[in-house]
């Protein structure tokens, strides 16, 4: 079962869990969710990290995530590697998911 197939199995399981059973969900969405990213990531590392940094930023300014000159060229990688990330269906049921979790009262960071 791939990453994305899990997380949609997971949001659509849901809205029938309460209490501890969404938080455990919700939980195992999460880590998915990071663990996608970090794959997304590796592969847009290995795309882009041989363009020369004016083409880079440029790649940044055209995803619609203009960059500080000052930002260096991981930061940038990581950035268009969670812009490309959240626009997947895992990561968009995750979203979700988690939006639903937290106006029924659950989420993963306690309150203080």
């Amino acid at each position: 079962m791939t990453t994305t197939q899990r997380i949609l199995d997971l949001a659509a399981a849901a809205p029938a869990s309460h209490g501890e059973d969404l938080v455990l969900l919700l939980s195992e969405a999460n880590e998915l969710y990071q663990q996608g990213l970090q794959d997304l990531h590796l592969d847009v590392a290995a795309r882009l990290g041989g363009l020369a940094t004016a083409d880079l930023m440029l790649a940044a300014d055209t995803a619609g995530m203009p960059c500080d000159p000052s930002q260096d060229r991981d930061e940038v990688i990581l950035l268009l590697a969670l812009v490309e990330w959240e626009m997947t269906p895992a990561a968009m049921a995750y979203a979700e998911m988690a939006e639903a979790a937290a106006r029924r009262g659950i989420c993963l960071v306690p309150e203080e």
